[in-house]
């Protein structure tokens, strides 16, 4: 195993005692049989290396979204929330979302078009990162009540870094609408 696998372990290999990462990943899908994907993803999840613990939200559905807002005319989503326990390194843990993904036949034509699965790391324990392959937290999951439903659902206490309290995020949001 590559010792930059790990956050925690330095090159000699020696461990820190850092405490599993508890990351933050949204599932959606809204082409195929969307509920059998993401059945299928979260027990991928689960069989990832150094992740110990996956919880899963009930799916709910939503309209599809693309640049110019919701697309009700696009097939709608199934969407879900993982809640992760892992010692993944947040970039190592991405392209294991990304391998997911691909084992799952998506296909990175189109920015935000239909897809079979679309795994997002939303929040990784407290990291922040802006850098152009990780950005952390999810930029967009505040305004997302896809996201943020199934979160609260498996965690009612959840917070978003920098953003606050996801009840208080999603109860905003529905302010809107």
């Amino acid at each position: 195993m590559s010792r930059r696998l790990a956050h925690g372990i330095d090159r000699e290999g020696t461990v820190h005692g850092l405490p599993a990462g508890h990351a933050v990943v949204a599932l959606g899908a809204n082409l195929g049989d969307r509920r059998a994907t993401i059945t299928a993803a979260v027990q991928d999840l689960a069989r990832m290396p150094l992740t110990t613990e996956v919880v899963a939200a009930e799916p709910i559905e939503s309209v599809a979204m693309k640049p110019d807002g919701p697309d009700a005319g696009a097939p709608a989503y199934l969407n879900s929330v993982a809640l992760l326990t892992t010692r993944l390194a947040p970039s190592v843990l991405l392209g294991f979302l990304h391998a997911i993904e691909a084992r799952h036949g998506r296909e990175r034509a189109e920015r935000w078009g239909d897809r079979t699965l679309d795994l997002d790391l939303i929040a990784f324990g407290d990291a922040r990162s802006s850098g152009p392959g990780l950005v952390l937290p999810h930029p967009r999951a505040a305004e997302r009540a896809f996201v943020l439903v199934p979160w609260l659902a498996v965690d009612p206490d959840a917070v978003l870094p920098g953003a606050g309290r996801v009840d208080e995020l999603l109860a905003r949001l529905e302010g809107r609408s």
